[in-house]
């Protein structure tokens, strides 16, 4: 039988050692969806206890870049720590990640009365590693969604809501060479689909939003492997909104 509770803290120190997801590398191992969220969940539990903080959610693996890239159809939900939400412009030491990627894509921050306050660009930080010989829903899922952390733009940014209905393009840029052009929002029905399906997902876990919380909703692009040095930034209609950079290893 499963434990969940000895998993999850199995699952939280491999992630703080940036080693995620060991116990998917044995063959014999493997969770049902439902299983991994509540493995997800406990670690959430685990962290919220140890001291760290909720500060949203990201729809993952939900564009045709992503479901492309993982040869899987999801959405799938992870959570979001306060202690992971960096601002523009920081420099990301990669020995503190597994296989660092970036994804540009668009935030949506909750108002007071539960609905679409704010919508903004983000980059969001992967641990870019899947351990089983075949990717899954599962794997993903009890790995948080491979998360590991957010880059918010300028607080101007974070208090539009041009975007909510308007559209524009979203570009990722490493390096000055744009390696990926699309949509704002990986579904048709726009910031509005993403957060139905949430709230219904939400449903099954107990689990509901709360106002100033970011969901991540999504993104029509891929995830782009990144490395030492590298200058990463994330566009709209061409204009940069928000950067990183990767630290150069010592030698």
């Amino acid at each position: 039988m499963l434990e969940i509770q000895a998993l999850a803290k199995r699952q939280l120190q491999d992630y703080r050692g940036f080693n995620p997801g060991t116990c998917f590398a044995d063959p014999e191992f493997s969770i049902e969806t439902k299983t991994a969220y509540h493995l997800q969940d406990t670690v959430t539990q685990l962290r919220v206890e140890d001291g760290e903080g909720v500060t949203g959610y990201k729809i993952g693996c939900t564009g045709p870049g992503t479901t492309a890239q993982f040869g899987m159809d999801g959405p799938i939900r992870g959570t979001l720590f306060r202690e992971e939400v960096l601002q523009t412009g920081s420099s990301l030491n990669p020995n503190k990640f597994c296989r660092l990627a970036v994804e540009g894509e668009m935030a949506i921050r909750i108002g007071s009365d539960g609905e679409m306050e704010a919508a903004f660009p983000v980059i969001e930080l992967h641990n870019l590693v899947f351990r089983a010989e075949k990717k899954t829903l599962s794997e993903l899922i009890a790995n948080n969604g491979i998360n590991a952390g957010v880059i918010l733009p300028e607080i101007e940014w974070q208090q539009s809501k041009a975007f909510v209905t308007e559209n524009a393009s979203l570009a990722v840029n490493i390096n000055g060479t744009e390696l990926g052009v699309g949509d704002l929002w990986p579904k048709p029905g726009g910031p509005a689909e993403s957060l139905n399906w949430l709230r219904q997902h939400f449903k099954d876990f107990k689990l509901r939003l709360l106002p100033g919380q970011i969901v991540l909703a999504g993104t029509s692009l891929g995830l782009y492997p990144v490395q030492s040095g590298d200058q990463v930034s994330v566009c709209l209609n061409g204009q940069p909104a928000v950067c990183c950079s990767i630290e150069p290893l010592s030698e």
